[in-house]
């Protein structure tokens, strides 16, 4: 199923409310319908039944929070309730990949690139609420292996002896 045959078969109950011109609800409402199947299917499998039911919560709770917050009367409220849906979504998106052993890398991918972009809509949202700059750091990315040297925090002689002999 794709989006634009996904919108259609929602009721009107649902499109007919405000709420839905927002883009990340409608997202949110998405994912939780796709993320059904792959719930379902993570469950059959013993090991990923627990992921499974984190996943089924993560997904509804992004939905759900950006309802709630909608319909809350106060910017820094509504922004609060967007911030919840926010963790939800990259709660759901951890999730994804921990089961793409079972769901396939390219449902897992795609999956992940859905909740990437529900993400990208509540990091914007949030500060539209709240009045104030949402800024998170962002992640350093190093170039040469003098520079990650640098900031271990380990002795680097240890480094492969690490990542051979790990527990399992």
């Amino acid at each position: 199923m794709n989006y634009d045959d996904w919108m259609k078969s929602v009721p009107v109950a649902i499109t007919g409310d405000s709420l839905w011109k927002m883009e990340a609800y409608r997202l949110a409402l998405f994912a939780a319908d796709v993320g059904w199947h792959d719930v379902t299917k993570l469950f059959k499998d013993a090991r990923t039944r627990g992921l499974a039911d984190q996943l089924f919560r993560a997904l509804g709770s992004i939905g759900a929070n950006v309802s709630e917050g909608y319909s809350r009367g106060s910017g820094k409220d509504r922004a609060r309730f967007y911030e919840y849906a926010l963790g939800s979504a990259r709660e759901a998106r951890g999730w994804y990949f921990n089961g793409r052993h079972v769901l396939t890398e390219a449902v897992a991918s795609h999956r992940m690139s859905l909740l990437t972009q529900i993400i990208r809509l509540l990091l914007a949202m949030v500060p539209d609420q709240r009045g104030a700059f949402l800024h998170e750091e962002a992640a350093p990315y190093r170039v040469s292996a003098a520079e990650l040297e640098s900031e271990l925090v380990c002795d680097p002689t240890e480094l492969p002896e690490l990542i051979q002999n790990f527990p399992t």
